[in-house]
């Protein structure tokens, strides 16, 4: 059974499905240059809309209710100059016809599951397989798809609601999440998870945001510097599967216990079978962190900005991808063009294919419990 997890200090989640509420004046631009109109349209029979976070420091998170996406991160630089940090789409109509993970919060469980398939309590659970022979993120009806119920109390907190029908995706329950993005005095996106069940499940949440710290998707972040508090990692079979071993960083290209920019650290052993596998980096990696939100558990430099990501969280994992996917077929905000290794992932998680490996941390949720889950990402400027 998974340990049950407190919420970010100062407050519980509610689960209730609450309304929407009006973020921003239609037609009005954010700092990012997007615009709310653009966000406004009719998916799955629910209405979609742009929401802005902000702080006294100018710190701005723009955030849709489809698929729960962080599209907008903009965060000052060592001048004060502020940059938007993440990849996304100006408007809604390119994330619904270019289904993508792009800053999306992601259920029912986040990753891959081998052959979409996994026993519970000695059924076998058939799921929709959306990644070759494998289910990933939830499936094709996953949560990056769905339409949130929207409340924003103030200018810093947006609360977001889903309720999954029994069966989504293949998944047994049905299942009320609750997530809440609020942007802090100490320029903070926390992000906060809970869910509950009418039926024995599994859940595994997180953030999909694409990071390039250098506001320029023209930079890759093969020099940015990356740390990870994390001795072992889960390697990978040929399909992307995580074999069930949990292997030493120490002599990998995995090795971030001190920082070293991302692209020395893959040349270190360019040959090596899991870069290969993944063509990059795309890894859990095993947080030292033992669920202390107080540990740091990452942090990505950019020299370019002198940005500096921190991440904070209770799981026991980190998803490190190197976007080796992207290939520029895709086209974002300014029109920039997403390429290969232009964006880090950093996605804080139970393990991967948790639900077919009984000896790691579970993902097991049942009724009358609250699953919760807590992600901070911390933006401050200098390498140390």
């Amino acid at each position: 059974m998974r340990t049950i997890k407190k919420a970010i200090t100062g407050g519980i989640i509610g689960l209730a499905i609450w309304a929407a509420c009006a973020p921003q004046p239609a037609g009005q631009s954010t700092k990012s240059g997007l615009n709310r109109h653009d966000f406004q349209t009719v998916v799955n029979g629910d209405l979609t809309d742009l929401y802005v976070l902000t702080n006294a420091a100018g710190m701005e998170a723009c955030i849709t209710n489809y698929g729960g996406r962080v599209v907008s991160l903009m965060v000052p630089d060592t001048t004060g100059e502020f940059h938007d940090v993440v990849l996304g789409f100006d408007n809604i109509d390119a994330y619904v016809s270019q289904p993508s993970s792009f800053g999306a919060t992601m259920g029912r469980v986040t990753n891959r599951i081998n052959q979409g398939r996994f026993v519970l309590d000695g059924d076998t659970i058939q799921l929709d397989r959306n990644n070759g022979a494998h289910t990933i993120h939830g499936g094709a009806a996953g949560w990056r798809q769905q339409v949130f119920k929207a409340d924003q109390p103030n200018d810093s907190t947006l609360m977001l609601a889903y309720r999954s029908p029994d069966g989504e995706g293949g998944f047994p329950g049905e299942v009320t999440v609750a997530v809440t993005f609020v942007v802090n005095q100490r320029n903070e996106l926390a992000i906060a998870y809970e869910a509950s069940t009418t039926e024995k499940t599994v859940i595994n949440m997180t953030n999909h945001s694409f990071f390039n710290l250098s506001g320029d998707v023209g930079n890759t972040i093969l020099a940015d510097v990356l740390y990870v508090n994390a001795d072992r990692y889960t390697p990978l079979d040929t399909t992307l599967i995580t074999t069930g071993e949990l292997l030493p960083v120490a002599g990998t290209p995995l090795d971030f216990r001190t920082p070293i920019p991302i692209g020395k650290a893959m040349a270190r052993d360019s040959m090596h079978a899991q870069l290969d596998i993944a063509q990059g980096i795309d890894h859990n990696l095993v947080l030292n962190t033992d669920g202390d939100m107080s540990k740091l558990a990452a942090r990505l430099y950019s020299p370019a900005r002198g940005i500096a990501l921190e991440v904070y969280t209770d799981e026991p994992g980190l998803q490190v991808y190197t976007g080796n996917m992207l290939d520029g077929s895709q086209t974002g905000k300014n029109g920039q063009s997403f390429d290969k290794q232009t964006a880090i992932c950093l996605e804080t998680q139970h393990f991967p294919d948790a639900p077919n490996k009984p000896d790691w941390p579970s993902t097991v949720l049942e009724p009358g419990e609250t699953y919760r889950s807590t992600c901070i990402y911390r933006f401050v400027t200098g390498s140390n």
